[in-house]
């Protein structure tokens, strides 16, 4: 498969194909005659999952421990594992604060008051107006 077909199918540039190439995120693919890259199917598996870990906020250098840790070449001391458990820790952190923030949006459209301790908006005041004075936009 060629470089723009790898590109496209998993939804990225050849830009950025080739340099994950140079991180060591790709191995290097054979090349046709011609010298063009030829990379086998399952590429496009892997850039795509490159794609979705750096979406979830994995550095490269993260993203390559997890890559060897799939192929079975990652040190056996467990450190990969323990960099995907903190990172997940991290994610399910924010998903809490996002579920947070929502709630407190809900209620301020509702008009429900937040719950005590829960982080909760304090009725937000019009800026650049004085007492008695009409916000624009209203």
């Amino acid at each position: 498969m060629r470089i723009g077909s790898l590109a496209h199918a998993a939804g990225v540039t050849t830009r950025t194909v080739r340099f994950w190439e140079r991180a060591g995120l790709l191995p290097e693919p054979p090349r046709t005659p011609a010298g063009y890259r030829d990379y086998p199917r399952e590429s496009a598996d892997r850039v795509m999952f490159i794609r979705r870990a750096q979406a979830a906020g994995l550095s490269l250098a993260e993203i390559r421990e997890v890559l060897w840790l799939r192929e079975g070449r990652a040190a056996p001391d467990g450190r990969a594992e323990r960099l995907i458990a903190a990172h997940l820790d991290r994610v399910e952190e924010r998903i809490e604060e996002l579920n947070r923030t929502r709630e407190t949006l809900r209620s301020l459209i509702g008009g429900t008051p937040v719950a005590a301790g829960g982080g909760g908006l304090s009725t937000p005041r019009p800026t650049g107006s004085t007492a008695g004075e009409p916000v624009a936009g209203r």
